[in-house]
Protein backbone atom coordinates (compact mmCIF):
# COMPACT_ATOMS: atom_id res chain seq x y z
CA UNK A 1 0.00 0.00 0.00
CA UNK A 2 1.22 3.65 -0.91
CA UNK A 3 2.41 5.15 2.27
CA UNK A 4 1.12 8.74 1.05
CA UNK A 5 -2.19 7.76 0.59
CA UNK A 6 -4.07 9.86 3.18
CA UNK A 7 -5.34 8.25 6.22
CA UNK A 8 -9.24 8.97 6.79
CA UNK A 9 -12.23 7.42 8.20
CA UNK A 10 -15.45 7.41 5.93
CA UNK A 11 -18.54 5.72 7.72
CA UNK A 12 -20.27 2.90 6.40
CA UNK A 13 -23.59 3.31 3.96
CA UNK A 14 -25.91 0.22 3.64
CA UNK A 15 -27.85 0.03 1.08
CA UNK A 16 -31.49 -2.42 1.22
CA UNK A 17 -32.86 -4.12 -2.02
CA UNK A 18 -34.76 -6.19 -3.21
CA UNK A 19 -32.33 -8.08 -5.71
CA UNK A 20 -28.59 -7.37 -4.39
CA UNK A 21 -27.42 -9.67 -7.77
CA UNK A 22 -29.54 -7.16 -9.88
CA UNK A 23 -27.90 -4.55 -8.56
CA UNK A 24 -23.85 -5.56 -8.97
CA UNK A 25 -25.15 -6.84 -12.67
CA UNK A 26 -25.50 -3.42 -14.03
CA UNK A 27 -22.16 -1.54 -12.47
CA UNK A 28 -18.81 -2.53 -12.34
CA UNK A 29 -17.63 -3.10 -8.81
CA UNK A 30 -14.85 -4.97 -6.43
CA UNK A 31 -15.95 -7.28 -3.54
CA UNK A 32 -14.74 -5.79 -0.42
CA UNK A 33 -12.47 -9.03 1.87
CA UNK A 34 -12.09 -9.38 5.19
CA UNK A 35 -9.80 -10.83 7.94
CA UNK A 36 -10.86 -14.05 9.36
CA UNK A 37 -9.08 -16.83 11.23
CA UNK A 38 -5.98 -15.98 9.77
CA UNK A 39 -6.65 -15.82 6.76
CA UNK A 40 -8.77 -13.58 4.11
CA UNK A 41 -12.62 -13.98 3.11
CA UNK A 42 -14.91 -12.33 0.96
CA UNK A 43 -16.99 -9.77 3.13
CA UNK A 44 -20.71 -10.54 2.90
CA UNK A 45 -22.27 -7.64 1.45
CA UNK A 46 -19.96 -5.14 1.36
CA UNK A 47 -18.47 -3.83 -2.72
CA UNK A 48 -16.44 -0.86 -3.92
CA UNK A 49 -17.75 0.94 -6.90
CA UNK A 50 -14.17 2.48 -7.61
CA UNK A 51 -11.08 1.71 -7.87
CA UNK A 52 -8.93 -0.75 -5.14
CA UNK A 53 -6.53 -2.67 -4.79
CA UNK A 54 -7.31 -6.07 -6.27
CA UNK A 55 -6.23 -9.67 -5.57
CA UNK A 56 -5.49 -11.39 -8.52
CA UNK A 57 -6.44 -15.06 -7.35
CA UNK A 58 -10.06 -14.05 -6.39
CA UNK A 59 -10.45 -10.79 -7.52
CA UNK A 60 -11.42 -8.55 -4.59
CA UNK A 61 -9.77 -6.15 -2.64
CA UNK A 62 -6.78 -7.46 -1.04
CA UNK A 63 -7.00 -4.91 1.61
CA UNK A 64 -9.30 -5.58 4.45
CA UNK A 65 -12.29 -3.40 4.54
CA UNK A 66 -11.64 -2.34 8.04
CA UNK A 67 -7.84 -1.02 7.32
CA UNK A 68 -9.53 0.06 3.05
CA UNK A 69 -11.76 2.35 5.08
CA UNK A 70 -8.41 3.84 6.93
CA UNK A 71 -7.09 4.21 2.85
CA UNK A 72 -10.49 6.20 2.09
CA UNK A 73 -11.65 3.61 -0.06
CA UNK A 74 -15.31 3.58 0.49
CA UNK A 75 -17.15 0.42 0.60
CA UNK A 76 -21.15 -0.25 0.70
CA UNK A 77 -23.05 -2.68 2.00
CA UNK A 78 -25.75 -3.85 -0.40
CA UNK A 79 -28.04 -6.30 1.80
CA UNK A 80 -30.82 -8.52 0.47
CA UNK A 81 -33.67 -7.62 2.28
CA UNK A 82 -36.53 -10.03 0.62
CA UNK A 83 -39.64 -7.80 1.88
CA UNK A 84 -39.25 -5.68 -0.45
CA UNK A 85 -40.02 -7.32 -3.06
CA UNK A 86 -43.44 -7.05 -2.17
CA UNK A 87 -43.55 -2.88 -2.05
CA UNK A 88 -44.61 -1.80 -5.59
CA UNK A 89 -44.19 1.83 -5.23
CA UNK A 90 -42.41 4.78 -3.35
CA UNK A 91 -45.59 5.63 -2.36
CA UNK A 92 -46.75 1.93 -1.05
CA UNK A 93 -43.69 2.05 1.02
CA UNK A 94 -44.39 5.49 2.63
CA UNK A 95 -47.87 3.58 4.06
CA UNK A 96 -46.79 0.36 5.13
CA UNK A 97 -44.07 2.48 7.09
CA UNK A 98 -46.98 5.00 8.30
CA UNK A 99 -49.36 2.71 9.40
CA UNK A 100 -49.46 1.34 12.83
CA UNK A 101 -49.54 -2.40 12.79
CA UNK A 102 -51.22 -4.78 14.76
CA UNK A 103 -48.77 -5.23 16.97
CA UNK A 104 -50.70 -7.58 19.40
CA UNK A 105 -49.52 -10.35 15.88
CA UNK A 106 -46.02 -10.21 17.36
CA UNK A 107 -46.85 -12.63 20.39
CA UNK A 108 -47.77 -15.25 17.88
CA UNK A 109 -45.09 -17.83 17.55
CA UNK A 110 -46.61 -18.63 13.95
CA UNK A 111 -46.67 -15.09 12.35
CA UNK A 112 -43.29 -13.69 14.50
CA UNK A 113 -41.75 -16.47 12.66
CA UNK A 114 -42.53 -15.07 9.82
CA UNK A 115 -40.85 -11.78 10.14
CA UNK A 116 -37.34 -10.27 8.89
CA UNK A 117 -35.06 -10.37 11.88
CA UNK A 118 -37.65 -11.51 14.18
CA UNK A 119 -37.67 -15.10 12.78
CA UNK A 120 -36.28 -17.22 16.11
CA UNK A 121 -37.40 -14.50 18.97
CA UNK A 122 -40.83 -14.76 19.73
CA UNK A 123 -40.38 -15.37 23.10
CA UNK A 124 -38.91 -11.85 23.94
CA UNK A 125 -41.78 -10.31 21.49
CA UNK A 126 -44.40 -12.33 23.78
CA UNK A 127 -42.58 -11.19 27.05
CA UNK A 128 -41.55 -7.75 26.25
CA UNK A 129 -45.00 -7.18 24.06
CA UNK A 130 -43.89 -4.00 22.19
CA UNK A 131 -46.85 -1.76 21.46
CA UNK A 132 -44.76 1.36 19.20
CA UNK A 133 -41.65 1.89 16.80
CA UNK A 134 -38.74 2.69 19.90
CA UNK A 135 -40.00 -0.27 22.01
CA UNK A 136 -39.76 -2.78 18.91
CA UNK A 137 -36.33 -1.23 18.10
CA UNK A 138 -35.07 -2.03 21.55
CA UNK A 139 -36.50 -5.58 21.20
CA UNK A 140 -33.94 -5.95 18.18
CA UNK A 141 -31.30 -4.60 20.03
CA UNK A 142 -32.25 -7.16 23.00
CA UNK A 143 -31.67 -10.09 20.74
CA UNK A 144 -28.28 -8.96 20.09
CA UNK A 145 -25.82 -10.66 22.71
CA UNK A 146 -24.70 -7.47 24.73
CA UNK A 147 -28.64 -6.69 25.24
CA UNK A 148 -29.97 -9.60 26.29
CA UNK A 149 -29.38 -8.98 30.12
CA UNK A 150 -32.49 -6.30 29.66
CA UNK A 151 -35.03 -9.20 28.36
CA UNK A 152 -38.22 -8.93 31.02
CA UNK A 153 -36.60 -5.86 32.42
CA UNK A 154 -39.66 -3.26 32.60
CA UNK A 155 -39.40 -0.81 29.57
CA UNK A 156 -38.40 2.35 31.91
CA UNK A 157 -35.21 -0.08 32.67
CA UNK A 158 -34.63 -1.01 29.20
CA UNK A 159 -35.00 2.65 27.56
CA UNK A 160 -32.40 3.70 30.14
CA UNK A 161 -29.80 0.99 29.45
CA UNK A 162 -30.63 -0.15 25.98
CA UNK A 163 -28.78 2.49 24.01
CA UNK A 164 -26.05 2.69 26.03
CA UNK A 165 -21.98 1.47 24.97
CA UNK A 166 -21.22 -1.78 26.43
CA UNK A 167 -17.98 -2.13 27.39
CA UNK A 168 -17.23 -5.92 26.55
CA UNK A 169 -16.98 -7.70 22.94
CA UNK A 170 -20.01 -8.85 22.64
CA UNK A 171 -22.27 -7.74 19.81
CA UNK A 172 -24.95 -4.71 19.79
CA UNK A 173 -27.01 -2.55 17.21
CA UNK A 174 -26.91 1.14 17.59
CA UNK A 175 -30.18 2.86 18.10
CA UNK A 176 -30.19 4.33 14.34
CA UNK A 177 -29.41 0.28 12.93
CA UNK A 178 -32.48 -0.88 15.24
CA UNK A 179 -34.69 1.80 14.16
CA UNK A 180 -34.58 1.24 10.36
CA UNK A 181 -34.91 -2.41 10.96
CA UNK A 182 -37.86 -1.37 13.34
CA UNK A 183 -39.32 0.67 10.65
CA UNK A 184 -38.72 -2.37 8.15
CA UNK A 185 -39.97 -4.79 10.40
CA UNK A 186 -43.83 -2.99 10.74
CA UNK A 187 -43.09 -2.67 6.56
CA UNK A 188 -43.23 -6.39 6.71
CA UNK A 189 -45.91 -7.13 9.40
CA UNK A 190 -48.12 -4.94 7.48
CA UNK A 191 -47.02 -6.58 3.75
CA UNK A 192 -48.58 -9.94 5.60
CA UNK A 193 -51.71 -8.52 6.73
CA UNK A 194 -52.15 -6.98 3.50
CA UNK A 195 -51.89 -10.29 1.61
CA UNK A 196 -54.52 -11.72 3.78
Amino acid sequence: MDKRIIKKSIGDIDIDTPNREAILDLFKHVAASMEQNGGRRRHNTGVYFHDVPINPWDGDCSVDYKQAEEYGFFKIDLLNIHIYQGVYSEEHLTRLMNQEPIWELLEHHEFCNELFQLSGHHMVCKIMKPKNIEQLAAVLAMIRPAKRYLIGKPWDTVMDRIWQSETGDEYHWKKSHAFSYAFAVVVHMNLICESI
